[in-house]
């Protein structure tokens, strides 16, 4: 538990996160792989990941790229059916016929 570990023990884990290629980490273990501005391997801690997740949307909805003009408008990116699930606004009623 991280409120068990020493500080020599917390300092090694910020060390090993801020730079995990040189502790052998794995490209696929990272959280940023093959960077569109410099296509390197990184790992990226806290707000990073939030900017850089907006940067990259922006970028596709820039670009008018699928994925980009999916979030646009709002709807789903990943390929999912959306014929029924994932109705928004306001539900529509079936209304009986007068007479017969």
């Amino acid at each position: 538990r991280a409120g068990e570990l020493t500080s020599e023990e917390l300092e090694r884990i910020v060390t090993i996160i801020q730079n995990p290629t040189q502790y052998k980490i794995p490209g696929w273990f990272l959280n940023r792989q093959r960077d569109i501005v410099d296509g390197k391997d990184s790992q990226i801690l806290a707000n990073g990941v939030h900017s850089k997740l907006r940067d990259d949307l922006e970028r596709l909805k820039k670009i008018r790229a699928h994925r980009g003009l999916r979030h646009y408008w709002g709807l789903r990116v990943r390929g999912q059916h959306t014929k029924t699930t994932g109705r928004r606004g306001r539900t529509v009623g079936v209304s009986k016929k007068k007479g017969g």
